[in-house]
């Protein structure tokens, strides 16, 4: 006896008709691997994947020759989703697939789903059949569930891609910190660190925006730990702090680790006193920090190099962060990066320390569009003569040295940051930071990949390079005091 399915088709025709389709594609692979023998010797190829493809969907759509019918219920509901589909498609796709239907007793597969997956299945599995889906930012996290519970592994892959790519996305409440925990959740690191990365060179627009009270404790101490935020300045992130909390309502040894981790070092001392004087949040918890405020007063009281003899000036509290005032760099937009050199002055003050609030130092930078690297550099030719610097075949970089020399630099050394802005999704976002001492250079990737030639660059906004240089005065401890 034949069996039957779908409106009284044999089974034996779903099959018959699933292999057809199946065996057509393998031909279509098969002419794809053979494209470069027969482009060598002069024959055209002929392409038709896109009307398999074609076919395929509409298999799918009309639910012709199908032999499994998927009933997916919605968790907590009574609302079912209703897919005729494949037994040979979705076993060829998915591992998952293929013993849930080894183990199925008729043609019914029950299926069940959270609401966000449900919502979205019949995109999921039109991806099966075709192997393209249009996504929106509110379906990455439920389409990744899928693939990933469904071992299909290439669309989850891509997944991770798209939402990398798409953290800097306008939407209502933000999604770079849920996407972050989701990655948590599921162990992607690469996705995980995206994530981490993202909101640590954003913090200033995170800060502004509706996805700051969402972030969790963890998420907040291990973003108050890193030295590579970029925002205005350490006051912004102390009152910014002040706001989450307010939110959360988190427990005192949550606080009081978020307070220990504010770098008070770095915060002039006229905020310092009206903190203390106007902050509730500091006068709660003024025990808890306040050999970090005494500390912070010395720092600001004397000299660098004077303070460096009696305490380990190499912790935290005396490392700056990525701060865009002005007193710590300036913005450099680079017209036509690809032509010549270009070089520009800007100043900064000696060091974050009050006791240097009134020194300056002039800094020089040099912008070359094709440097060649040390690495790749004769140093002579075979006359003996020095080979030029810069040719054609050259990359960028960037020099930044001070104008004069002085003895105020003693014990200090000066680390240099690079912060490259780009247009992401219509809004301007940190693209890389480099760090070096005196060249960009010794970073070795600097703009390796930014392929400044074309127009449509991803690191050009309007057809030039956006720099942020940062310099950021380092201490070391000189001699240590006798207890």
């Amino acid at each position: 006896m034949v069996r039957r399915f779908d409106g009284g088709t044999p089974a034996w025709v779903c099959v018959g008709t699933l292999l057809s389709l199946y065996f057509n594609s393998i031909t279509v692979r098969g002419a794809a691997l053979k494209q470069e023998a027969a482009l060598e010797s002069g024959a055209t190829v002929l392409n038709h994947s896109m009307s398999l493809v074609q076919r395929m969907e509409n298999l799918l759509v009309m639910g012709n020759g199908s032999d499994v019918v998927l009933h997916v219920h919605t968790v907590n509901t009574d609302e079912v989703k209703v897919i005729q589909a494949h037994a040979l498609v979705l076993s060829l796709q998915s591992d998952v697939f293929e013993e849930l239907l080894l183990n199925r007793n008729n043609s019914t597969v029950v299926l069940t789903e959270k609401p966000e997956c449900a919502a979205v299945f019949d995109k999921f599995v039109r991806y099966l059949y075709c192997g393209d889906i249009s996504v929106r930012l509110e379906q990455a996290i439920p389409l990744h569930k899928l693939a990933s519970k469904y071992h299909v592994w290439g669309l989850q892959q891509g997944l991770t891609q798209y939402m990398t790519q798409h953290l800097s996305s306008d939407s209502p409440t933000g999604h770079a910190v849920g996407w972050y925990n989701y990655a948590l959740q599921i162990g992607d690191a690469a996705l995980r660190d995206s994530c981490l990365q993202y909101l640590a060179w954003n913090i200033s627009s995170v800060l502004q925006s509706g996805e700051w009270g969402s972030i969790t404790e963890d998420l907040l101490l291990s973003l108050l730990q890193r030295s590579d935020l970029i925002l205005q300045s350490e006051l912004e992130l102390y009152e910014a702090l002040e706001t989450w909390i307010s939110q959360n309502q988190p427990v005192s040894l949550t606080v009081e680790s978020a307070l220990r981790a504010i770098r008070y070092g770095m915060i002039p001392p006229h905020h310092l006193f009206r903190l203390q004087k106007q902050s509730l949040l500091m006068f709660k918890y003024y025990e808890s920090i306040r050999d970090l405020l005494y500390l912070a007063f010395q720092f600001h009281s004397t000299s660098p190099i004077q303070l460096a003899k009696y305490f380990d000036v190499n912790c935290s509290i005396f490392t700056p962060r990525n701060y865009l005032s002005s007193s710590w760099g300036s913005s450099w937009v680079i017209n036509n990066p690809t032509r010549d050199d270009r070089s520009f002055s800007f100043q900064t003050q000696l060091g974050p320390s009050s006791h240097d609030s009134s020194k300056r130092v002039t800094w020089n930078a040099l912008f070359s569009p094709r440097w060649i690297p040390l690495s790749a550099r004769s140093t002579y030719t075979e006359v003996g003569v020095l080979q030029p610097t810069r040719t054609e075949g050259g990359r960028p970089r960037v020099i930044v040295t001070p104008a004069t020399s002085s003895p105020d630099f003693a014990g200090v050394t000066f680390q240099k940051t690079v912060i490259v802005m780009a247009r992401q999704q219509g809004k301007v976002v940190v693209r890389h930071i480099y760090n070096f001492h005196q060249s960009t250079e010794e970073a070795g990737d600097f703009l390796v990949d930014a392929d400044l030639q074309r127009r449509s660059s991803e690191y050009l906004i309007d057809s030039s390079l956006y720099l942020h240089i940062v310099i950021k005065p380092l201490y070391h401890t000189l001699l240590v005091a006798r207890k």
